[in-house]
């Protein structure tokens, strides 16, 4: 059984109701607000849940021998609402520089673009760092019990998102982020085997409690597990890429350039890594 909501036709299911609210939000001419891009891009998302649950769902019951095609039904249909809601959020993010520019870079969607466009407000990030932190990607904030939540945890969602597409799309030479993580990758994956890492993986240990015991005995070995590496890889990549949303975004609305990002004014680098499609060069 193919999955349903990967690939299929709408032809196939005869829902009305569900077809024609669909046309009608491709067809919808509305001006989003950073408040409703930001329900419709998290509508999105649970869709998007929810059509992957009933997706599963269905196999099950299939391979179960039990009657499915309801369940495999409801799948698709969530299918057909979850990608009409990509052309207004697409408009959204094509009515901004910054916008058009983050889905200029490979592995960027509409939804992701307008969810970054509606969660990061320019006029209240100075720089870079400021976009950081309030992604939660800075690694010296601390979320002490009973204080306010320092980050927004959408965005720091979207984050993750972005970086899990870097990673999938690594191998093609299109993207440009998704070849930052792998060179990342590479290089502290060296540093791993050297032991550089050994003093982070004793702090971590002490500060965490690890129920599996692979990831245990790597950290005492003096070693950062391999998801863990990958995990900074992602985050580096991600960060580059919103110091370059940041920059664009600053320009576009200052009319200047953006402060340079710490790591690269004060943090030993020798070269500051361009932005792509720069729409300012």
């Amino acid at each position: 059984m193919s999955n349903p909501s990967d690939n299929f036709d709408p032809e196939d299911f005869d829902f009305p109701m569900l077809n024609r609210f669909s046309r009608d939000v491709r067809t919808l001419t509305v001006e989003l607000d950073s408040r409703s891009a930001r329900e419709v891009v998290d509508a999105y998302y649970n869709l998007q849940e929810n059509r992957i649950a009933f997706a599963a769902q269905a196999r099950e019951l299939e391979k179960a021998g039990s009657p499915f095609e309801l369940v495999n039904f409801l799948a698709a249909n969530l299918s057909y609402m979850e990608k009409s809601l990509k052309n207004p959020l697409q408009a959204y993010a094509q009515n901004s520089v910054v916008g058009s520019w983050a889905m200029s870079q490979y592995g960027i969607g509409p939804v992701l673009a307008a969810g970054l466009l509606a969660h990061i407000d320019i006029t209240k990030a100075p720089t870079a760092g400021s976009v950081w932190r309030y992604a939660g990607l800075d690694p010296t904030i601390v979320w002490e019990k009973g204080q306010k939540r320092p980050y927004n945890a959408e965005l720091k969602t979207l984050c993750w998102k972005i970086g899990q597409s870097f990673m999938k799309f690594s191998g093609k030479d299109e993207c440009f982020y998704g070849k930052l993580y792998r060179q990342d990758k590479e290089r502290r994956v060296a540093k791993n085997d050297a032991g550089d890492y050994s003093e982070f993986a004793k702090s971590i240990l002490q500060t965490k409690n690890f129920k599996e015991n692979k990831t245990r005995q790597t950290l005492e070995s003096g070693k950062l597990s391999d998801a863990q590496i990958d995990a900074q890889a992602r985050r580096f990549a991600v960060k580059i890429f919103l110091s370059h949303y940041h920059a664009v975004a600053y320009q576009d609305y200052h009319n200047t350039p953006a402060p340079r990002p710490y790591i690269i004014e004060h943090g030993g680098h020798v070269h500051e890594i361009a932005i792509p499609n720069n729409p300012f060069a």
